[in-house]
């Protein structure tokens, strides 16, 4: 996958995406990941890419033809129109479901918004979604960006050492992550699971599986009653939710 991030703020994007994982998997060609400044696609000898709204109010919008020249630019590149998400608290709301149907994309490309947001007719004729990570405004896009393209990159072949890294995290089978222990065994006093050191992986699963259930009942109740769960699981998932209820509920669902 490639994903060109057009921004005010290629340096700061860089600087984060160079880093760790994802820094070591760009270098290896795992992932492709390209920042673009806008102002070298201005118009004009002080690189302007804002400028007023029409209609009056405070601060100053980014102008639609810097945004469209560089989204053309990388149009051409590529040969095909690379699927194009502006990052805006207006978008719905990113997650690993998304995640999963962004990454069948060969090509995404991500516009980071600043100062009032965007002009809307580039919106309209060139982006194909909009995105945002959470219900609250920040100063810019990039952070946001940077979240999507750290989240797309590590659902790419050989980003990460093995599918399993991401396949059995919080979220992308529908379930928060069952928690997890390192050495020592006992620290201050508190000893792990003792079926963590048993050696019987089946059992193991079976432990981690059923507190993958109870975490995510506890935490995203929301979550829980869209998972796929076995009968027994729903049971499991009932009593954390219900309590004392969920024998009740469990016989009015019958």
């Amino acid at each position: 996958m490639r994903i060109d991030i057009i921004t005010l703020f290629d340096e700061m994007c860089e600087s984060v995406l160079s880093e760790s994982i994802i820094g070591r998997a760009r270098k290896k060609g795992a992932i492709d990941i390209r920042c673009h400044q806008l102002r070298d696609f201005a118009f004009d000898k002080h690189r302007r890419v804002d400028d007023t709204t029409y209609g009056g109010g405070m601060g100053m919008l980014m102008m639609a033809e810097p945004i469209a020249l560089c989204f053309e630019h990388i149009t051409e590149e590529l040969g095909e129109k690379p699927h194009f998400i502006y990052m805006s608290p207006k978008g719905k709301t990113l997650t690993q479901k998304k995640l999963k149907e962004l990454s069948a994309y060969d090509n995404i490309c991500i516009l980071c918004g600043h100062y009032e947001g965007v002009d809307q007719r580039v919106l309209d004729r060139c982006v194909d979604e909009e995105i945002s990570i959470g219900d609250y405004v920040l100063t810019g896009g990039e952070l946001p960006a940077l979240v999507l393209a750290d989240s797309l990159a590590r659902l790419e072949k050989g980003v990460l050492s093995d599918d399993e890294c991401f396949e059995l995290e919080s979220h992308y089978d529908g379930l928060l992550e069952y928690p997890q222990y390192t050495k020592p065994q006992i620290w201050r006093g508190e000893e792990i699971p003792a079926v963590l050191f048993s050696g019987h992986h089946a059992n193991i699963e079976k432990w981690r599986r059923e507190q993958s259930i109870i975490e995510t009942a506890k935490k995203r109740p929301d979550m829980i009653k869209t998972a796929n769960l076995t009968e027994k699981e729903r049971i499991l998932a009932d009593s954390i939710l219900f309590g004392d209820n969920a024998q009740t509920d469990e016989e009015s669902h019958g």
